[in-house]
């Protein structure tokens, strides 16, 4: 048998600014919950803490999720693609997914009218998890 020449690492120099696109996925029901960015620092804090780590453009800083709502991802499967340009990360979630406190950032349906339904209840109400913005 001879050794693979995989990417045993994301290729962060592939990304834009050094970043790539992290898809979380709940690891039970295979739900996509959203899509964030990691940077290498972000890929490295989720690898050795087992929590999702991410990092916010808006912020330009490491956005460790759950810190302020509780709402964490626990880590049960990371993988990455082909081109070792994109993170998929199989999540136990705790909590709402969503900063507007559904279980999924994709709590939205497109319509052939084009006009959009929302199918889910909100878990939590988030101007209680984060107050008034």
């Amino acid at each position: 048998m001879t050794a693979n020449n995989y990417e045993t690492t994301p290729n962060f120099s592939a990304g834009i600014d050094g970043l790539l696109p992290a898809i979380a996925q709940d690891h039970a029901t295979g739900r996509v919950l959203m899509m964030a960015w990691m940077n290498r620092q972000a890929w490295d804090e989720t690898v050795q803490t087992g929590q999702a780590c991410y990092y916010s453009r808006s912020r330009k800083s490491l956005w460790r999720k759950g810190e302020t709502s509780g709402h964490r991802q626990r880590v049960v499967k990371l993988q990455i693609d082909c081109d070792a340009d994109c993170i998929l990360m199989q999540v136990e979630q705790i909590g709402a997914a969503c900063h507007e406190g559904y279980a999924s950032c994709f709590f939205r349906s497109v319509n052939p009218d084009l006009s959009i339904t929302i199918q889910e209840p909100r878990l939590v109400d988030p101007s209680q998890v984060y107050g008034t913005r």
